[in-house]
């Protein structure tokens, strides 16, 4: 057994890396670039996926195709990748709308407190859409902050802006970063 933890560990150490980006580009082209923005973004179990480099080192593959990798046209690729970010942070959304208020409505106890939901609640409703769209640029926040905003019950439209504004602010300054 903890064989197999140093193969997942070792694994996921290559999967940050340009080479093993690379990798998965090769293996697997756009869809696996696009499937890990969108569980990075939507999947609560994707918050160690490699989001920011895995952008940028697009951006490199789709200005410069380096030999035995597919090529990506960069339109293509930042249509799907800011698709896959915008569902990514709706289903977040909606699974913690869903399924985040019913954890919350236990009763108190030592770690939940009814408060805690009100207090988030005010949060989103004053500075959610702030929280959002920097959240795109923070690994393991770009995960999880969705998910809050749906537990906080966040107004949906709003959500809905500041997601696509995010989307488009992060998918553009890092995959266009790379290409250029």
């Amino acid at each position: 057994m903890p064989e197999l933890w140093q193969q997942i560990l070792e694994w996921l150490r290559t999967l940050h890396s340009d080479e093993g980006i690379r990798a998965l580009i090769e293996w697997g082209g756009l869809s696996v670039l696009v499937g890990i923005v969108f569980a990075e973004t939507g999947l609560l179990v994707g918050f160690f996926l490699p989001g920011d480099s895995l952008l940028v080192t697009a951006g490199v593959v789709c200005a410069k195709p380096f030999p035995g990798l597919p090529h990506l046209d960069i339109w293509t690729t930042y249509l799907l990748l800011l698709c896959a970010a915008v569902v990514g942070d709706q289903v977040g959304f909606l699974l913690g709308r869903k399924t985040g208020q019913a954890i919350f409505q236990r009763e108190d106890s030592r770690f939940f407190k009814r408060r805690y939901v009100e207090e988030a609640h005010e949060f989103y409703l004053r500075k959610g859409g702030r929280s959002i769209v920097i959240a795109r640029f923070v690994p393991i926040l770009r995960t999880f902050v969705p998910f809050m905003a749906g537990v906080a019950n966040m107004p949906y439209r709003s959500f809905v802006f500041y997601n696509v504004a995010g989307g488009i602010l992060w998918i553009t300054t890092l995959l266009w970063l790379g290409y250029f």
